[in-house]
């Protein structure tokens, strides 16, 4: 059996950590957020939000413009790097998320990067999930 030889991208911590600026930054700027669009492939990007499943940009942006809040932001607490064997970056952010007046929130999102054939990264998969637990 041949060994695979890994691909991992030597630059995966500031491309991962870019990314992550440039996606909240552009999530919390309502003038913006339709920009969100240009990160996602049009067919090959899945989006988990709150067990929801989404597929493609525009399935996401429409996901994106259903939700209810008038202002949000988002407040990092970690990002978390890790290079892929087939070249590919995957993201992990925990933080706070206050949206209007609510009180803030715990949320964890993970996001896989993909490279396309002209060198430019997205996002081929986000998992988005609230860290809201209900009393039993």
């Amino acid at each position: 059996m041949a060994a695979i030889t890994p691909m991992f991208n030597p630059q995966y911590e500031a491309i991962g950590k870019s990314f992550t600026e440039q996606y909240y930054a552009l999530f919390d700027n309502p003038q913006a957020r339709g920009s969100l669009v240009s990160l996602y492939h049009p067919t090959d990007s899945l989006m988990s939000f709150e067990g929801q499943q989404c597929q493609g940009g525009n399935k996401i942006m429409e996901k994106f413009n259903g939700l209810t809040f008038q202002k949000i932001q988002h407040a990092i607490t970690s990002v978390d790097c890790q290079p892929m064997f087939d070249g590919g970056i995957i993201i992990n952010v925990v933080g706070q998320l206050k949206t209007d007046d609510d009180p803030p929130h715990t949320f964890s999102q993970t996001f896989v990067l993909r490279q396309s054939p002209d060198g430019m990264f997205f996002c081929q998969h986000d998992i988005f999930r609230l860290g809201i637990h209900n009393a039993m």
